[in-house]
């Protein structure tokens, strides 16, 4: 028997070959494990229906104002067109479909039954890729106030934004009745 002089090495195919099967393993692992994240896009959105129910401040209004004092004269916001209507609210769901987009801490400049002007941010969930959620500058309009099944409220709303875009458009409107 003849002893080798040299050790045996790996060659090049087979240290390669290795290699990738150890980088998709891993990067298959790191897929799978963010699958949960992926399929809960959904519910990682802002829940504005328990937001709104935090009691809402006393905004105190001049003798001198038309608008009604009360906010039971004035048109509200339906959580996606359901339920009562919230005056003044500080979140709305804009794509009721999937709650990825969500307009939030809306502070309102004017709020009566002609319609409400406020700013806030939009908030757009990562969606199914789990990129981080994005905020984006807007200012808000109320208009359309309507007796919807019993209740006097909002029927849409328009986004115009006041810096980047989440779609390239600067202005949106929605419907929210």
């Amino acid at each position: 028997m003849a002893d080798r002089a040299e050790p045996r090495r790996a060659s090049m195919r087979t240290v390669l070959a290795i290699f990738a099967v150890v980088t998709v393993l891993a990067l298959g692992g790191v897929w799978l494990s963010q699958a949960q994240d992926r399929a809960s896009a959904v519910s990682d959105a802002p829940k504005t229906a328990a937001a709104q129910k935090s009691p809402q401040p006393v905004r105190e209004v001049p003798q001198d104002t038309v608008e009604a004092a009360s906010p039971e004269g004035l048109p509200g916001v339906r959580e996606c067109g359901l339920g009562s209507a919230t005056v003044e609210p500080e979140i709305i769901t804009l794509n009721c479909s999937n709650t990825g987009m969500v307009a939030s801490g809306i502070k309102w400049a004017h709020y009566g039954a002609d319609g409400a002007d406020g700013r806030g941010v939009v908030q757009v969930s990562g969606a199914a890729n789990g990129a981080a959620s994005s905020t984006y500058p807007a200012r808000f309009r109320l208009y359309g106030a309507k007796n919807v099944d019993g209740v006097l409220a909002f029927t849409g709303i328009d986004v115009d934004y006041t810096g980047a875009t989440p779609m390239g458009e600067s202005k949106e409107t929605y419907s929210i009745a």
